[in-house]
């Protein structure tokens, strides 16, 4: 599971996807645009400043921005960002390995077999699924959802 951390920044980030016709967003203006605590906001868009998603610009016109296009921003690379390596169990975690004490023999350990199939499986998709691809989507819903007449007798 991601962390509500990720699910804010996605969220975040886009606003400011969605809004291209402005330079940038005051972390407030993120913040009520989206429901999220002001202050969790602050220390999630400096967490992406620093890896290089966000840009910041001080100033009466300064604010954040996207440093790369929507279309460029994969899911993957957001979510890395604020988790590190989503690996669904500790052994496959290539940062922090240090083996796994319950297997006599992780090269065959089922667990680690299906769980790296799982981590592969989630990793092509969140590694090719854009920011503006998650946006076309909600919005195409969206506009499905309006043509849907509801009514009752």
């Amino acid at each position: 599971m991601i962390s509500m951390r990720s699910i804010y920044a996605l969220k975040a980030l886009g606003v400011l996807a969605r809004e291209r016709h402005k330079d940038s967003f005051l972390i407030a203006e993120i913040a009520q645009a989206e429901n999220i605590p002001k202050k969790f906001l602050e220390a999630i868009l400096l967490s992406l400043k620093v890896k290089g998603i966000l840009a910041s610009k001080k100033g009466p016109k300064g604010g954040y921005s996207l440093a790369k296009p929507a279309e460029s921003l994969t899911i993957g690379d957001i979510i890395e960002a604020l988790e590190g390596d989503l690996s669904p169990i500790q052994c496959l975690n290539g940062a922090a390995h240090a083996g796994c004490p319950e297997c006599n023999d992780e090269s065959s350990c089922g667990v680690k077999l299906i769980m790296a199939d799982v981590k592969l499986a989630v990793g092509s998709i969140l590694d090719t699924v854009t920011l503006a691809d998650m946006l076309t989507r909600s919005e195409s819903v969206r506009s499905e959802q309006k043509t849907i007449v509801d009514y009752a007798i």
